[in-house]
């Protein structure tokens, strides 16, 4: 069962913006063939649209792994995760980068999850940047996953 789960949809902007190619197409080809551009012009859409879909990320934090598109680490080897927001969550994509670290950010997310990872994962990079629409959930989920969970048997 995930403790978290986020597909991470392009924003709605994204898809009237490709719809440029609707016109273009259809001006290109319009001295040619209308129908020919009418045709172009949705296939061509058709095509920007299932590549926005297709190439959604995934990020999850279930049986122990934190996933991040094709990326995956156990939980057991990252640190305390720390959601950024705003002004944060720029600064961490721009000028508190570390060129090294792991990214999988999506320009239409403001906020990001750093996810350090221990000396014991072995990984050149020294922490993760995720984007998520919900950080500090995912943060929450990651740090959560972490600990051992409590027994309610309360010894007198």
């Amino acid at each position: 069962m995930p403790l978290y789960r986020e597909r991470l949809w392009p924003a709605p902007w994204l898809f009237i913006s490709t719809a440029l190619v609707i016109p273009a197409s259809i001006l290109v080809l319009a001295p040619i063939s209308l129908t020919a551009g009418i045709i172009t012009a949705v296939v061509l859409y058709g095509g920007c649209v299932a590549g926005l879909i297709l190439s959604a990320p995934t990020v999850a934090v279930e049986d122990g792994v934190l996933r991040a598109a094709k990326a995956s680490i156990p939980v057991s080897l990252v640190g305390e995760a720390t959601s950024f927001s705003g002004q944060a969550a720029w600064r961490e994509r721009g000028p508190n980068l570390d060129a090294r670290a792991w990214l999988m950010i999506r320009g239409y997310v403001d906020d990001v999850v750093k996810v350090p990872l221990l000396p014991a994962a072995e990984d050149p990079a020294p922490y993760w940047i995720v984007s998520s629409r919900h950080g500090r959930e995912l943060a929450a989920a990651i740090n959560g996953s972490q600990r051992p969970v409590e027994s309610n048997d309360d010894v007198s």
